[in-house]
């Protein structure tokens, strides 16, 4: 019989402690990766505690399970540890971008002492060229210093002159090196979820020769120290869509660890604008929507705005049965309450594209999860326009309508209490939601 509850209590009591404490509430956040060897190359925070990962790992191998999937990796955590910890891992990722990050971090088996020449080879090259004519686009023009972005620029330019003469691995890494450095050279502010402020400035930057040494320099030095703990597993990154987790067989994984997109107005694309036009891949944001946002989980109202007027059909799907007349309900006062505020931002559309994306998720979820299988998804819940949006409860009932066994909540820590300018005083919480079947 299919069961729902609630549930707290210590993360894996049962398992010996890692030389580096793992806090529970932290299991959610991507603070402990940014000390992790190899996890620390690309800072982007919207990710979980890869030492949680690697402990659910180690538990859940001692129990036979040894295929892992991640549907929405983002820079590849879990395939990460996956390789540490020495199962076999699928890491599925939309956003173009992120997928070269996490692929170039499963390249940390390459020869250290080959990625420091290739390095110091392509900042001599560097040094040489002469100043990149072309004229910048207006968002990197407000972010550097001319002289800044001149050396970055020159740096760009010798690696995609060199990248032929390099092992397709050593390519890889000296790209993520360069995309690391961007926002450190920055003149303007990163806000903590790595918006671009133009108008806050930096008294220091670092300067992009320097600074992509001594990236190159702590990727070898991590390189280096997994080689000597890291097991054999093997990790993969196919670019694809969680929603129909195209590419992985019928029944494959045994486990699934994953954290997918809030439903928190958070813009996933717009997050790594700077890096994607610096690359080339954007000139301006309204790039961003053919680009980014269209390949990703709609969760947020930027990706839903040509979508204000077909609301109603995106609630009718008989995929979202399961949540009636909840959600429906919902939406109808988010379609009220926007129009008692500024902006009229159309937060019933973004629930009922996101709950619609996430039933398609698990319509796929449960066609790749073997039988038996363990999935956690690090969840949490939403409270657009201060209207409280109970995601772990409804993921969970998506969850059983497409064939799982038992779903439990286990909350980690509470969310919107810290900032003084929240715009709601409903409580949230972050927790793990673990789903058998």
């Amino acid at each position: 019989m299919a069961q729902e509850r609630y549930f707290s209590e210590t993360l894996f009591p049962e398992l010996e402690p890692l030389s580096i404490e793992v806090r529970p509430e932290r299991s959610g956040t991507f603070a402990d990766n940014l000390s992790l060897p190899v996890h620390r190359w690309f800072r982007y925070p919207a990710g979980f505690s890869a030492l949680w990962v690697r402990q659910l790992l180690q538990r859940e191998r001692d129990r036979g399970r040894r295929r892992v999937l991640d549907p929405f990796c983002g820079t590849g955590t879990v395939p990460l540890e996956a390789e540490y910890a020495g199962p076999e891992a699928v890491g599925l990722e939309a956003h173009p971008f992120l997928v070269r990050v996490a692929e170039a971090k499963l390249h940390w088996r390459e020869e250290a002492s080959l990625l420091r020449r290739a390095a110091s080879d392509l900042v001599a090259l560097a040094r040489r060229l002469p100043p990149i004519a072309e004229e910048p686009s207006e968002l990197l023009l407000r972010c550097y210093r001319p002289e800044t972005l001149q050396r970055l620029r020159q740096l760009l330019r010798a690696w995609q002159e060199q990248v032929s003469a390099w092992p397709a691995t050593l390519s890889a890494l000296l790209w993520l090196a360069l995309a690391a450095i961007l926002r450190p050279c920055a003149s303007v502010g990163t806000a903590q979820w790595q918006y671009v402020l133009p108008s806050k400035t930096k008294a220091q930057v670092a300067d992009p020769f320097e600074a992509f040494l001594s990236r190159v320099e702590l990727m070898a030095d991590d390189m280096s120290c997994w080689q000597r703990q890291a097991r054999d597993g093997k990790g993969r990154i196919l670019r694809g869509d969680a929603r129909t987790c195209e590419g992985v067989p019928a029944g494959w994984a045994e486990l699934v660890i994953t954290s997918p997109p809030y439903a928190n107005d958070y813009d996933y694309a717009d997050a790594t604008r700077l890096e994607l036009c610096f690359f080339g891949e954007i000139e301006r944001w309204r790039d961003l929507q053919p680009a980014v946002r269209r390949h990703l989980i709609r969760s947020c109202t930027q990706h839903v705005s040509a979508l204000v007027q077909e609301t109603d059909q995106l609630l009718a799907n008989p995929l979202l049965a399961p949540l009636q007349p909840e959600l429906q309900a919902t939406c109808a006062r988010l379609e009220e309450e926007r129009l008692l505020h500024d902006g009229r931002k159309a937060y019933h559309t973004m629930i009922a594209a996101y709950f619609l994306d996430m039933a398609r998720s698990w319509q796929a979820l449960r066609r790749v999860t073997a039988v038996g299988g363990l999935v956690c998804p690090v969840i949490g819940d939403s409270a657009p326009y201060g209207i409280h949006v109970p995601v772990e409860e409804w993921l969970g009932r998506l969850a059983l309508a497409n064939g799982f066994h038992s779903w439990r909540f286990e909350p980690l820590r509470a969310r919107n209490v810290k900032w003084q300018n929240r715009k709601h005083r409903v409580l949230l919480q972050e927790g793990l939601l673990w789903i058998e079947g």
